[in-house]
């Protein structure tokens, strides 16, 4: 639509679509910078996929490594981001990235509530040269909910699933005391405090205030952003772009009140999520094996994407993966609620534990990254043997001592899981293998193979156990590997699993400082995208935790740091 038919309701500097990490970064920079910033949200909540994430980042060079011991430099990431994507790692974007996200994390530490910290150890996913054991990621620090007042529902709750009582969170330091709570006296004490705070809150929150991960990382920028005074409307979506000749100038959104036209004399912002639920683009860019379910909120439905293509945008196909996987177990709940549970790294590189498609046969390295395990299931599916869904193989002691997918640790009664068909059970391998549909001399011949890999600690085939990642998910009480022991005594159960899209790489192409690019490859002026909107600067690869929020993030404050210091004008490509 042209700016001259258009009368506007609303005037402001900045106008940001989507109030996920990218999205609230963008604005809490512009509006320190001084700039009028308008952030629009289609839900009633903020936080996307980031507040049901572990709310990591990932940002070589940082301080926050240096200060605790682990340093990590550029130029060791350079030489992992150059094996990982060969001449690709050419791109603009990439150097730009690796600039800027230190100066951002400092920039956030000076001005705002946002603070992360390196755990000593959190390995990169890909055993590269230059590949980092810690200090490249970073976690946020806890939050204290009630710290945002009636606000505090505003952040979209974690998965039930990662819930505990209902809703409490928990970290990955919480996990050991809550299972062994009479081990010692520090998680005796632990677990009281935890438990105590927990009680209390639930006397005036519906859900415990104790943010950590993801919840944490959204808090933060939700309290930043309340204090700098940015105007959030909520309920709010987008409907189209509207365009003055060649340059965005705002954008219409339907509301609570009806439709709602923003006129941005700065620029305009997509950050709504990338491909999410559209059903038109997940039938264009995903296999077919992959439509079924995805750990996108349900508001995520392409809106950015499909609007910016409307005013000549172009979204980036040439990638190793549309989209970046996790494998998901699915199970109906007694109150009709389907639980999607992404298995990142409880039970996956624990010892005893195996995976197999449809021959019966292992087709990955169980303990790698879940994008990888999941890219190795399409893989598999497409070219050798039905690998959709997997199965995830164990006996009853990797149950009771590890869990599996929704069934947590030490959980005696399985009638529940069974009868929802979510675990399938056999006394032998071979009646498991009828269970699952597959043949059983092949599936009873890789449990066999599987079982001489852990009498001598080293996998033939797929080398578990060989990565600092792997180990470090593993079970460090298990010699020689920690990712490696027999398959023992029955009854032995079955889970099976999904490729589930975490988050879309498939997005618009834009250049260094997130300004969206037009299909002839110029500047569409007064246009940005960052988050899952932009096309993934790792190009559909994986190289570690948090390298979807910590990309999104820096290129948040590129771009706000852009549209603050002049007005949008043709210019060209840096790319």
């Amino acid at each position: 639509m042209s700016q001259a038919d258009r009368s506007w309701d609303v005037e402001t500097d900045l106008l940001v679509i989507g109030a996920g990490a990218g999205g609230m970064t963008t604005a809490l920079v512009a509006a320190l910078e001084g700039l009028d910033v308008i952030l629009c949200e289609k839900s009633d909540t903020v936080g996307g996929t980031t507040a049901t994430s572990a709310g990591t980042v990932w940002i070589p060079g940082n301080q926050q490594g240096q200060c605790t011991g682990t340093p990590d430099r550029i130029d060791a990431a350079r030489v992992y981001v150059g094996a990982l994507l060969g001449e690709h790692a050419a791109d603009a974007r990439v150097d730009g990235f690796l600039q800027a996200g230190p100066m951002m994390l400092d920039y956030l530490a000076r001005r705002t509530s946002v603070l992360f910290a390196a755990p000593p150890v959190h390995p990169d996913y890909k055993d590269l040269p230059g590949a980092a054991i810690g200090g490249r990621a970073l976690g946020t620090v806890p939050f204290d909910g009630r710290t945002l007042g009636k606000d505090f529902c505003r952040i979209r709750p974690p998965r039930r699933e990662f819930m505990v009582l209902g809703g409490m969170m928990v970290a990955k330091a919480d996990i050991a005391p809550l299972l062994a709570p009479f081990r010692s006296w520090r998680n005796f004490r632990d677990v009281i405090a935890l438990l105590g705070r927990y009680l209390f809150d639930r006397l005036s929150h519906r859900r415990g205030t104790r943010l950590v991960m993801g919840n944490a990382l959204v808090a933060r920028l939700l309290d930043s952003l309340l204090r700098a005074g940015v105007h959030l409307r909520y309920g709010t979506g987008l409907s189209e772009l509207v365009r003055d000749g060649d340059a965005v100038v705002g954008a219409v959104f339907s509301s609570p009140a009806g439709a709602l036209a923003i006129r941005a004399h700065k620029g305009v912002v997509l950050a709504t999520g990338g491909i999410g639920w559209s059903r038109e683009l997940r039938e264009k860019f995903f296999p077919e094996a992959a439509l079924q379910f995805s750990l996108t909120p349900s508001s995520c439905t392409g809106d950015g994407l499909l609007a910016a293509e409307r005013v000549d945008a172009v979204i980036e196909r040439d990638l190793d993966s549309p989209a970046l996987w996790m494998p998901s177990s699915v199970m109906t709940q007694a109150d009709g609620h389907v639980s999607v549970f992404p298995h990142i790294m409880l039970d996956r590189a624990k010892p005893g534990l195996l995976a197999v498609n449809r021959s019966g046969r292992r087709f990955v390295n169980e303990a790698d990254s879940y994008h990888d395990f999941a890219a190795a299931m399409l893989r598999s599916n497409a070219s050798s043997a039905a690998t959709v869904p997997a199965f995830l193989i164990c006996d009853h002691a990797f149950i009771r001592t590890y869990g599996i997918g929704l069934v947590r640790p030490g959980t005696k009664d399985l009638r529940k899981f069974l009868r929802a068909q979510y675990l399938l059970a056999a006394e032998s391998i071979e009646a498991l293998a009828e269970e699952i549909g597959v043949d059983s001399g092949e599936l009873a011949q890789t449990v066999e193979r599987y079982n001489r890999f852990a009498e001598i600690g080293v996998d033939e085939d797929f080398g578990r156990g060989s990565s600092e990642l792997n180990r470090f998910n593993g079970d460090p009480l298990v010699k020689p590997n920690p990712c490696l022991r027999r398959i023992g005594p029955g009854p032995y159960y079955a889970v099976a699993v999904w490729p589930t899209d975490l988050a879309s790489s498939a997005g618009l192409r834009t250049d260094a400082t997130a300004r969206v690019l037009s299909r002839r490859g110029t500047v569409i002026p007064g246009l940005y995208a960052v988050g899952a909107d932009s096309a993934s600067i790792f190009r559909g690869t994986y190289p570690g935790p948090g390298t979807m929020i910590g990309p999104a993030m820096t290129f948040g404050w590129c771009a706000a740091m852009h549209a603050s210091s002049a007005s949008p004008a043709p210019g060209p490509a840096e790319r």
